[in-house]
């Protein structure tokens, strides 16, 4: 069928089909849903298998091209007018946290399914192929690292040592993905997009409270992760004298105040969090030998992100001297912060004013795939609010008109990026 170029003012009355997309967020809730009314649903889990038949399905039922890679991101690709242009990317993730909620990562894989069908059902042909992303193993809640296909795709994880990673009962991703069916043939990192946007809840406070519907995202923060060690000595807690201890706890317990200081001296744009400590040998009547845990660092700013760090180290030797224990620190991985593609920054804000919404400038203080492929593709996200800025809890929760607003401008801003004719 011949198709003729229109100018792009045409299509400012199209929306999405808001009622459609929250029918595909509580039908896929039902899979791997809890009583509570979360979600768990681990990466390459049964659970996370059937919500990918499901994708996989609507996609298949819509002629839309299926394409998996070998870390099992899923590719659903709408063919453009011009099928040798670079495609416009969409996604997200439907991986969740073992206490997840409906929308973390969701929202933006089933937002670019409607957009998908919005074109289909408007006759719309794009310009420019869209791609819709579904990356696999975002949490990192089984394997790590998390984000761990969009970094395979971006080339920061090789996909061997992804394959090998193994989760709490053995099982490595390479297993799990062939179990799943799910081991695709592609190889990661060899398609090309134009540009790639990410919807996605804010998991934060802002955007609730100042009443405004879209965030526009700029930038995100970049992180700093390390293992620690404290080793003092065990012995009983009974015979020995306190001045006599090298507790591993007290000490800990010294350095996560500091921590906390560390982070509130650099107030809002830093933060510092503890978030796992395992106290050995675990005995109530022994004096702790041990206290293995993890340090995170976010900043938006390089440099004191650096400085952070370098703060705690400082902070682990003092403490060390003075309490008769040795503090290590290992930093294992690090992500500079990330300032998003300007020219799809303007094509979400532009969509974002055709439609009518209030928007805010923001800087993402999570890690997403979008930050993950910045490196390799011009890239942005949209942020919608999210109830009392809960995230990574079943709690969690999001309206759906906010939902709809966020997939409209998502899919204004394709139809910026990937230009668009009626048939």
């Amino acid at each position: 069928m011949s198709t003729w170029p229109v100018r792009m003012n045409s299509f400012l009355d199209i929306r999405v089909n808001g009622d459609r997309l929250w029918s595909t967020l509580m039908e896929t809730a039902e899979f791997g849903g809890t009583p509570n009314g979360g979600i768990c649903r681990l990466a390459l889990s049964e659970e996370d298998r059937l919500v990918r038949d499901w994708l996989v399905a609507c996609a298949s039922k819509s002629g839309y091209h299926v394409g998996i890679d070998d870390i099992g991101n899923i590719y659903i690709q709408r063919n453009g007018r011009e099928p040798t242009r670079l495609p416009v990317a969409i996604g997200s993730h439907l991986d969740t946290q073992p206490t997840g909620g409906k929308f973390d990562g969701v929202l933006g894989v089933l937002a670019g399914l409607e957009v998908l069908r919005t074109l289909d059902d408007r006759g719309i042909e794009t310009e420019a192929p869209v791609c819709l992303i579904n990356w696999t193993n975002e949490e990192g809640a089984r394997f790590a690292p998390g984000l761990m296909g969009s970094q395979v795709f971006a080339g920061d994880v090789a996909i061997e040592a992804a394959l090998k990673s193994t989760d709490t009962n053995g099982i490595s991703v390479g297993e799990a993905l062939r179990a799943a069916g799910y081991a695709g043939s592609e190889r990661a990192g060899d398609r090309a997009f134009a540009a790639m946007i990410e919807l996605h809840i804010e998991q934060g406070p802002m955007l609730e409270a100042r009443n405004v519907p879209i965030g526009i995202v700029e930038s995100a923060k970049g992180q700093m992760w390390s293992n620690g060690l404290v080793q003092g000595r065990e012995s009983h807690a009974g015979t020995t004298p306190m001045d006599l201890r090298r507790d591993a706890l007290t000490a800990f317990a010294a350095l996560a105040i500091e921590i906390e200081r560390i982070a509130r001296s650099e107030a809002p744009a830093g933060v510092g969090t503890i978030g796992v400590a395992h106290i050995g040998p675990g005995s109530r009547n022994t004096v702790p030998g041990s206290v293995r845990f993890s340090l995170e660092f976010r900043h938006s700013d390089g440099e004191r992100l650096s400085a952070m760090q370098a703060a705690a180290e400082a902070a682990a030797r003092q403490i060390s001297a003075a309490r008769g224990v040795t503090i290590d620190i290992d930093c294992f991985w690090q992500k500079a912060p990330v300032a998003f593609d300007a020219n799809v920054i303007r094509a979400i804000a532009e969509a974002a004013r055709k439609c009518g919404y209030e928007t805010l400038r923001m800087t993402s203080g999570a890690g997403h795939d979008a930050v993950a492929v910045s490196s390799i593709v011009p890239t942005a996200m949209i942020f919608v609010p999210c109830k009392d800025g809960i995230s990574h809890n079943e709690a969690e929760s999001a309206t759906p008109q906010d939902c709809t607003a966020g997939a409209n401008v998502l899919l204004h801003s394709v139809l910026e990026l990937a230009g668009a004719h009626s048939r």
